[in-house]
This record gives C-alpha cells, structure tokens and sequence, in this order.
C-alpha cells in the first residue's frame, strides 16, 4: 500500500483522534483523566489583507506549536475541529459565514456525547473567535451537568506588549492576529492592503465600548469600521508573530498539563 500524502493528517496525528481506528481509539490507555482538545474557530472576514480562515487556521497553528511542548505525563488528544462559528455579527461582508448559537450548542454537545461514550472523561475547549465564548461558557456547564465530563476553556492571559489603545480597541484582524499570520502563513497575508482602523480612543470619556470595558454594547462590525478591521494592523511585523506565538504555545502548554494533572487526581491516580 502507497503512503499517505503528506499533510493529510496535522503535525499531531498520534494524537488526532480522526487519524485512530476505533481498536486505536478504544485501547487508549489514559481516557479516565486525558482532556480531549476541542478547537472552535470561525470564518469570517478579517479585513482587506487577511483570509477568511483566520480563526479556524489559528486554532491548527496553536495546536501544532504547543502539543510538541507537553511534557511526557500531559497527555490529551484532539477532536475534529469546529471550523465554522457565531459570526453572525460579521454579516454583509463576502466571505463570511456563520452557524447560530443553538447549532454552535448542538456541535459541541455532539462531540461531547461521544467522546464520553468513547470513555474520556475530560474536554478542553481552545476557541480562537470571540463570538463564540458566551455559547461556549453555558455549553460547557450544560455537558458537565448532562454527561459528568470536566470541562474547560483553554484561555491563558497573553501579555504581548501593546499599547493601551490596541488593547482597548484592537479585537479584530488587529497587530496581533496579523503578526500571527506573517509569521505562520506569510504567503496568505496582503500588507499593502492593512490599515489601522479603530472605533474609539482609549481617552474617549464614558466607560461604554464595544469590548473589554465595564459595560459593553451589541454591535456588528459594519457599526464600527468600514474595512473590517479593529485595530492596528500596519504595526505587525514577522518578529513579533514569531514571538507571540512561542510566548502563547507556552502558555497552552502549560495549561493542558495542568488539566492533565488534575484529571489524573480526579480519576484517582494521583
């Protein structure tokens, strides 16, 4: 029999749950404490100079750096992902597409009931789309209740350094998300086609934003920019993505090992 093309699989394919036949699945040893990973991205616009594909690519990209950080005890697997996501706030611009929050619900309750009926007993989810958090959260405490599966958010504090304007305004297609793009999958990214756009200023008096503010408002993206981005997207550079992305697979890292560690102490062994 010819090999498999290369690519076909992720770089974690020992890991990848559809790469197992069901003996391979059903003789995995760990499935009493080893989260499985559940990445829930989206496909939506990301401005003029970004692929659509941003989130759902970005959830493969820190997979792929981070798994390879575990230490040998951390064990986890990976569910197929979830590519497509709430992005309904994103509507009017070509390339979007969205699914709504009950059918977000139903996938990951789907996914949820079988890997339980596989006989794990721990789920992870690394979402990489803001719009799909609150459906995430109440999803999560649903299974936990419904299945008796832990249940996580893989959401580590990044710390990379930016302004206070970026980090009260800079939520989409932003310097991050495109210094992640220029150092994984340059070839994708347009910057002669970035543009910083920002909604408000950090000055701005009142304490009512679109995000990451005491209070926050309803909004869809064509109320507060006209390019689709939030955010400096000329400030990215390679080196900075490079940066970030070591700095985040760390943190990823550490945070599935301890998922690990405390679903081992759950089940007993340690």
């Amino acid at each position: 029999m010819s090999a498999s093309p290369p690519g076909i699989f992720p770089a974690y394919r020992d890991r990848y749950l559809p790469a197992m036949t069901p003996r391979q699945i059903a003789a995995l040893p760990d499935k009493a404490w080893a989260p499985v990973i559940i990445t829930t991205g989206a496909i939506e616009q990301h401005g003029p100079h970004l692929p659509v594909a941003v989130d759902a690519f970005m959830g493969q990209v820190w997979l792929s750096r981070t798994l390879p950080l575990l230490p040998p005890a951390a064990s986890c697997y990976v569910a197929p992902p979830i590519t497509i996501g709430k992005s309904n706030e994103h509507t009017g611009f070509p390339g979007t597409l969205f699914i709504s929050k009950d059918t977000l619900r139903a996938l990951l309750l789907t996914i949820a009931r079988q890997v339980h009926a596989w006989g794990f007993r721990q789920i992870a989810v690394l979402n990489t789309h803001g719009g799909n958090t609150a459906v995430i959260g109440y999803t999560l405490r649903e299974i936990r209740a419904q299945f008796g599966l832990r249940c996580s958010q893989l959401a580590p504090m990044f710390e990379l350094g930016l302004s206070d304007q970026e980090k009260a305004f800079g939520f989409h297609a932003n310097t991050a998300e495109t210094a992640w793009l220029l150092a994984a999958a340059p070839q994708y990214v347009k910057m002669a086609d970035a543009v910083c756009e920002y909604c408000g200023r950090v000055g701005d008096p009142g304490e009512l934003r679109p995000e990451r503010a005491p209070v926050t408002m309803a909004w869809v993206t064509a109320d507060l920019s006209k390019s689709g981005v939030m955010g400096d997207a000329l400030a990215a550079t390679p080196e900075l993505g490079a940066q970030w992305l070591d700095h985040g697979a760390g943190l990823y890292a550490a945070a599935i090992a301890e998922l690990a560690r405390e679903g081992r102490h759950a089940a007993g062994l340690e």
